[in-house]
């Protein structure tokens, strides 16, 4: 899949549906998991319907879901596009 030219809103939507994914997998409704997460439910529809929420709002349905840890890995391994920027990378590293 290329997300070369993906809008912001494009890339939250996805986002949206794989907690939806994950949601249903789990067989928790929209009402739960807004009650656990302490989301409100119109948040969370709105949510799954547009991709918009707030960072806060997005961690605690990740943390809900069990998924927390895809989020702090997400910048572990570092995508370099130029040889400078590793070298940048190495010096503040060191």
């Amino acid at each position: 899949m290329d997300f070369l030219w993906d809008t912001p809103s494009d890339i939250a939507k996805r986002l949206a549906d794989k907690i939806k994914r994950i949601r249903k997998r789990k067989k928790i409704t929209q009402e739960q998991l807004a009650a656990r997460s302490n989301v409100s439910y119109a948040t969370l529809r709105k949510f799954e319907q547009t991709g918009k929420i707030s960072l806060e709002s997005f961690i605690k349905l990740a943390m809900e879901l069990g998924v927390i840890g895809e989020i702090n890995s997400l910048f572990d391994q570092p995508v370099y596009s130029s040889i400078e920027e590793v070298i940048n990378d190495r010096k503040q590293n060191s």
